[in-house]
């Protein structure tokens, strides 16, 4: 198994970029597992710290009912 982001070279993963992280969160807004995201341990390390952060600083919404409608 590959790592998408490994054959990148991405060394950070901005939590400011909300359309990145979208791809990495289900319709209920959970962060999806690695072996789905195809991702090594240290890059779903970091897509998960990245969507913390996004969440905490209200960028992504924690659940799908805090979505604007």
């Amino acid at each position: 198994m590959h790592c998408k982001l490994c054959e990148e070279n991405i060394s950070h993963i901005d939590y400011k970029n909300t359309k990145f992280l979208r791809s990495y969160v289900t319709a209920q807004f959970k962060i999806s597992t690695s072996r789905r995201n195809e991702l090594c341990a240290k890059h779903q390390r970091m897509i998960a710290n990245a969507i913390k952060l996004a969440r905490f600083m209200v960028l992504i919404p924690y659940t799908r009912n805090q979505t604007v409608r």
